[in-house]
């Protein structure tokens, strides 16, 4: 019987994963390398803080919009134009980027490149999923976390050695070449699945503006709740309304359509559910220590840019290494054990972290980071094997697209709690050592001040830490209750076929 994930002769199986994971590093990338120039930016565009982080903001506020549409848009236009149509989106709104003259062009040019780059990380996990056979999945997964785990770890150190030694346009540039050798091999050796059908149903117009309007304004407030102060701000008020009531009335017209613009019937499936449950936390952690690592590497240590990126980089090529062997024998143990195993490591490096303080070197970042690291690779390959494993191949599309959501939104979440709680935290602790300084001991007021805003920073840091471990702990008893098939069992009829 013939493969139904089979490609053209002439397009190997290398070649189609180095097609797609040209797209996803550039993509994944894209999410931190402009972190580290908003400064630059500002200045050389004359726009104000605010107005320059919706540089980032408008670029992830695309991305979460379209993450859930990967589906329906597979379907509709076919694996291959999609997939060419993201990239050539993607490739044209850098080259506009780098060529903006002020902040307002910047950011609606970052919106536009966000809608090619949502589309490019889901469709690459399941382009990839479907086209290594069940028993190689564990290797399939193992590189596509290679750049959807090391790609954000890799993108402050190479935006700030482009900052340092260029000029902003680049980092844009730098995806144009990439982008249209990615365009060209797409044409060239992405397969168009024949279980792929055409939407039977047009566009939902009413699900795709439900859709837009909440997860937009779910996302905004995540991104701009701490910084408004949150709920004593209308808009937040607001927009928290319009996400709940949108995101409720969204789900319950999904769940009654016959052809649906997402398919949420795929949290039918007990191991997608609970992996994505976890997923959240896992993006909590993920995504939230990333933001405070720089943040503490820059504010407390004082390194700079590039200095947080190469600090950053050892738990990067950690996390590669952990992958490729957990890739190799993940068909030979229980990935339960490896999840649990993962996130066990990754909380008793968060613990060490929380160790640190202001006059910690290089070498007291090291070795926290290097096993967070080599967590990371044992955590996310055996989760998205396990979690996407039952999905049937004709909705992996949608599958990996609302996967892959949940991971951004719990990432999302993350950091949204953890930067509140660094606030309220460094608060907390600043009225503690504040109300005990009773004599100078010839320190002037502006030196005993800036002594006790450093202390009670690294106080707050030291909590967030802690508090990330934990949560980890506590959540590690969700990952036996994925059902995972005996290594012995034949696969399903849908694997079978795959396999052939």
């Amino acid at each position: 019987m013939r493969n139904p994930f089979h490609h053209r002769e002439d397009a190997p199986v290398a070649l189609i994963t180095i097609t797609v994971m040209l797209g996803l590093i550039m993509a994944i990338i894209d999410t931190t390398i402009v972190n580290v120039a908003l400064n630059t930016i500002g200045g050389n565009l004359g726009a104000s803080v605010d107005e320059v982080s919706w540089v980032a903001t408008g670029y992830i506020l695309a991305n979460v919009c379209v993450m859930p549409l990967n589906g329906w848009l597979t379907a509709y236009l076919g694996r291959k134009r999609f997939y060419a149509a993201s990239l050539a989106i993607f490739t044209i709104a850098s080259f506009l980027c780098g060529t903006a003259t002020s902040i307002s062009q910047l950011i609606m040019y970052r919106v536009i490149q966000g809608i090619g780059g949502g589309a490019l990380q889901p469709t690459a996990q399941a382009i990839l999923f479907e086209t290594y056979p069940p028993e190689r999945r564990g290797n399939a997964m193992a590189i596509f976390g290679l750049g959807a785990m090391v790609g954000p770890a890799i993108g402050p150190t190479l935006g700030g050695y482009i900052v340092d030694n260029a000029s902003w346009p680049l980092i844009f540039f730098i995806n144009i070449p990439i982008g249209i050798a990615a365009f060209m091999m797409a044409l060239s050796f992405i397969p168009n699945p024949k279980f792929i059908e055409r939407p039977k149903a047009g566009i939902d117009w009413s699900g795709l503006a439900l859709l837009t309007a909440g997860l937009a304004s779910l996302q905004y407030v995540l991104e701009r709740g701490e910084h408004d102060d949150w709920f004593s701000s209308q808009t937040i008020v607001l927009l928290s309304a319009v996400a709940a009531v949108t995101l409720v009335i969204f789900v319950v017209k999904m769940l009654r359509e016959r052809h649906p613009l997402v398919q949420l019937r795929v949290f039918r499936l007990p191991s997608f559910t609970i992996g994505n449950i976890i997923g959240i936390i896992t993006g909590f952690g993920l995504f939230g220590t990333a933001l405070i690592l720089p943040l503490f590497f820059q504010t407390i240590l004082n390194l700079t840019a590039f200095d947080t990126g190469l600090a950053l980089l050892p738990g990067a090529l950690s996390t590669a290494v952990s992958m490729m062997i957990v890739g190799r024998i993940l068909n030979r143990i229980d990935a339960r054990a490896s999840i649990a195993f993962g996130m066990f490591v990754f909380a008793y490096s968060t613990w060490l972290l929380g160790d640190l303080n202001a006059s910690a070197g290089y070498w007291d970042v090291f070795w926290p980071r290097l096993i967070q690291g080599f967590g990371l690779g044992f955590l996310f390959v055996p989760l998205s094997t396990v979690s996407l494993g039952d999905v049937p191949v004709a909705e992996l599309a949608g599958a990996t697209g609302v996967y892959t959501l949940v991971r951004q939104l719990g990432g999302s979440f993350g950091i949204a709690i953890l930067t509140t709680l660094l606030v309220h935290e460094s608060a907390v602790a600043w009225n503690v050592l504040a109300a005990g300084v009773t004599q100078t001991h010839g320190y002037s007021v502006a030196m005993l001040t800036a002594i006790v805003a450093q202390q009670s920073t690294m106080i707050a840091y030291s909590y967030l830490f802690r508090l990330t471990s934990i949560v980890f702990v506590l959540a590690m008893p969700l990952v036996f209750f994925i059902r995972v098939k005996p290594r012995a069992q034949a696969p399903s009829p849908e694997l079978a076929l795959a396999a052939e």
